[in-house]
């Protein structure tokens, strides 16, 4: 883990790359990098998240910015703005069921191929995915989901990387960290080592290359 500056962590995402995001309606969200992206102005994202925020907050920031070309995320409904950018054809938008979506990155992150689902059998969700038979009963088979770039917010970080979450904030921030070739991490705060019980450590340090400096 190596510990550097927002400018210096965003500048390594090229344009047009692939990106998991933390958060819930912009709860969990590492708002400092989001901004960072806006700043830098990195078009062309493969942006996967839960949803798309609200206009102004989280990931709502990098569609007021029109920086995403591709969304694949559980619901879009209270961001207008990624509605219209929809429906003009201005992003791919891939709606997954939610437990499937989080799913999917944790067979990312643990090497699976896929999962295997009852969940859309039957409507739109199975067109164009393998059916598959295990004991009688239908499921899809749901491909693995992994990024190049995941961007990742805790509670509590320490000087080696090991992080910890508060409460609702932590939602798909543990899954995604497992999930991208390259994981960076804003923390409200940032500890010695030892001051993350060992079994308080959520997502341990092997799986973080870039802490962002608080300062």
């Amino acid at each position: 883990m190596k510990a550097v500056s927002v400018e210096e962590a965003v500048a390594m995402i090229p344009a047009g790359a692939s990106i998991m995001v933390g958060g819930f309606m912009g709860v969990g969200t590492p708002e400092r990098l989001v901004d960072e992206v806006v700043r830098q102005q990195k078009t062309g994202l493969s942006l996967i998240c839960n949803d798309a925020a609200i206009p102004g907050k989280g990931v709502g920031k990098l569609f007021d910015a029109a920086l995403v070309s591709r969304l694949t995320a559980t619901h879009i409904g209270l961001n207008p703005k990624a509605q219209q950018q929809m429906l003009a054809n201005q992003i791919n938008v891939d709606l997954v069921p939610q437990g499937t979506f989080v799913e999917r990155i944790r067979a990312g992150g643990c090497g699976l191929g896929g999962v295997l689902t009852p969940t859309g059998v039957g409507t739109l969700v199975a067109e164009g995915k393998r059916q598959i038979e295990v004991d009688g009963k239908p499921f899809l088979l749901e491909t693995a989901l992994r990024a190049q770039f995941a961007l990742v917010h805790a509670f509590l970080a320490d000087y080696l990387g090991n992080l910890a979450y508060a409460l609702t904030s932590r939602n798909f921030n543990p899954i995604m960290a497992m999930a991208a070739d390259t994981v960076i991490v804003t923390a409200e705060n940032i500890v010695p080592v030892g001051v993350i019980a060992p079994d308080h450590v959520v997502t341990p340090a092997p799986l973080v290359d870039y802490l962002i400096t608080n300062g």
